[in-house]
């Protein structure tokens, strides 16, 4: 057992506990980052080598949020000397007269995020082997692009470390103790510390049941690559964006992709959604039926794509109810902080969410509002009614 105690413990050395530690370091509080696995791994949410980067989206509070969190991957990319960012723009499709991307369009609007209306007799023009379905608008965020999403993780734990952080990994947490020191118990040692903060990924419902707390998060997968026919003709290179195709005629959710780049003429196209699993059972599970829906929208809109995947590989989304996150003090503990259920769209903002979390942590005011991000929201939810 260490006898240190530790100004704030980190469970899941993900995108968001790494960024959370990040910053706890920056702000010279002792820190230990535990994570299960042997570092690095790809049993969770951050591995991989691209994430979208956007401001579009229909609800201020995330645009604003995004403001600030392009900021800081600036700074983590100045600091670790690791290019992070490559802006393609982001194409959003989807019903003209649809709520959603009315919603988007207005906030790009509101919030003046440097956009772009396409015009659908020139759509070609602008976006070359791409079919705009009947009645489908089309919109650009001009500010989008690609997060290089394993290097991140690398540069966060990397700054972290050269600060006096120290990550331990192969430790899977058994039990937490609350109280005004948090007893912190791993498989193999027993760490103590002020405060915690819990950034577990798909595990968070399993170490926030230790807690006595229990969250409505479900866990789903399912990563695609397509070829293209034509190798480079959606490629990052030849400035092809990243696209969100809202309310699919295919698909009861929407699809997204990112132009060719982490595999030589394979576009990476996905549902998002996918299939529940138990994160500790997940290998070999893929159920067929969304991976057909994004084929069918590929055959349909994407011409210059064979429509059946090269490659299919897992990533572990954890979704809550409304698809917001869970940024908050657990209910009982106030020196236990959680950062769950990103529902597939956490990633960019994980510079932000690390600073957040640490600031509740040494038990600040919030930068932001966090009423959106409550646990209280889930009052009177069950996860087994979901």
């Amino acid at each position: 057992m260490s006898s240190e105690v530790y100004d704030c413990i980190v469970i899941g050395a993900g995108i968001q506990g790494s960024c959370t530690a990040y910053h706890l370091a920056k702000n010279n509080k002792t820190t230990l980052l535990l994570e299960q696995f042997v570092l690095p791994h790809s049993r969770g949410s951050s591995h991989g080598q691209t994430r979208i980067i956007r401001k579009a989206y229909e609800q201020d509070f995330y645009t604003h949020m995004m403001e600030e969190s392009y900021e800081l991957w600036a700074q983590l990319e100045k600091e670790a000397g690791i290019r992070l960012f490559s802006r393609t723009g982001l194409l959003v499709m989807g019903p003209e007269d649809g709520k959603n991307f009315q919603l988007i369009k207005s906030s790009l609007q509101r919030n003046k995020v440097p956009s772009v209306e396409l015009q659908r007799h020139r759509f070609s023009q602008h976006i070359p082997n791409v079919n705009l379905a009947a009645g489908d608008g089309a919109l650009v965020d001009s500010t989008a692009g690609v997060l290089y999403a394993d290097r991140a993780v690398r540069a966060a734990q990397m700054i972290f470390q050269a600060r006096g952080g120290i990550i331990k990994d192969g430790q899977k947490v058994v039990h937490i103790q609350p109280g005004a020191v948090v007893t912190v118990t791993t498989g193999s040692d027993m760490y103590k510390a002020r405060s915690v903060v819990i950034t577990a990924g798909p595990w968070a419902s399993t170490l926030l049941s230790l807690t006595g707390l229990e969250l409505p998060l479900r866990v789903l997968i399912n990563v695609c690559y397509w070829k293209e026919k034509v190798p480079g003709s959606y490629s990052i290179r030849n400035r092809f964006p990243c696209f969100i195709q809202l309310e699919p005629k295919e698909a009861e959710h929407d699809i997204y992709g990112l132009p060719s780049n982490e595999y030589p003429g394979l576009m990476k196209v996905c549902y998002h959604m996918g299939s529940e699993t138990d994160p500790d059972e997940r290998d070999g599970r893929m159920d067929r039926a969304d991976v057909d829906a994004v084929g069918c929208y590929i055959r349909r809109c994407f011409p210059g794509l064979v429509p059946v995947p090269a490659v299919v590989e897992s990533c572990l989304y954890t979704i809550t109810p409304d698809r917001h996150f869970v940024l908050d003090r657990h209910p009982a503990y106030s020196n236990i902080v959680i950062g769950a259920g990103f529902s597939g769209h956490g990633f960019k903002f994980s510079p932000v969410v690390g600073k957040v979390l640490c600031e509740l942590s040494m038990g600040q005011v919030p930068s932001y509002d966090l009423s959106p991000f409550s646990i209280r929201r889930f009052q009177g939810h069950r996860r087994s009614a979901l």
